[in-house]
């Protein structure tokens, strides 16, 4: 038998308590929230008061009422005669899709008490206006996947027709996914503004 070979370690050296530990800070989620800038005057104007007609998201029971309103919506088309469960939920899932792409994507401005804001949100959508235009934010990730799950209940229940599969999946894709990017140019070129942003 051989003597036990002796391994020298560095010297362990910790931080001082006082010491601020310069590292990477723990994020609580994958996705950064990135905030979005723009002129001095309008920044100013939006936060003079608060947004009304976006801050409701935020607000408590407002991802649960987008499951009541589907499926209200479910129960409502499936009081019509001769409605198969695979039509059902493919309406259902088109009504949705439609109706928050028109709420989030395509009305600009604020309806009510714009005056307050000197016409700051004039130029921007519902979902732009919405945590001061920050992007994946809690709000923004239920709004997000909401549409995502609605679509697999709809596969489900559909029992993967292909047809039906592929009118849920093209629907998914052009009025949940590609409007909720953060992509600037393609908010502004949808709408029929100049893609060059000053």
């Amino acid at each position: 038998m051989s003597p036990p070979t002796s391994v020298k370690l560095p010297p362990l050296t910790l931080p001082h308590p006082d010491e601020k530990w310069q590292g990477r800070k723990r994020s609580g989620s994958l996705v950064k929230v990135e905030e979005i800038g723009g002129r001095v005057e309008e920044l100013l104007d939006r936060s003079a008061y608060v947004n009304i007609n976006a801050n409701w998201v935020n607000a408590k029971g407002a991802w649960l009422i987008h499951v009541v309103l589907v499926f209200t919506g479910k129960i409502i088309i499936d009081t019509i005669p001769g409605m198969t469960q695979q039509l059902s939920w493919t309406l259902v899932n088109l009504i949705y899709l439609a109706l928050s792409y028109l709420m989030f994507h395509w009305v600009t401005g604020i309806p009510f008490d714009n005056e307050l804001h000197a016409g700051a949100y004039d130029d921007l959508t519902l979902w732009e206006q919405i945590d001061d235009g920050a992007q994946y934010t809690p709000s923004k990730k239920w709004l997000f996947s909401a549409p995502i799950l609605l679509f697999l209940a709809s596969t489900h229940y559909t029992n993967y027709n292909p047809w039906l599969f592929a009118v849920n999946l093209a629907s998914l894709i052009a009025l949940a996914i590609i409007p909720k990017l953060p992509q600037e140019w393609l908010h502004r070129s949808q709408r029929g503004f100049p893609t060059q942003i000053s």
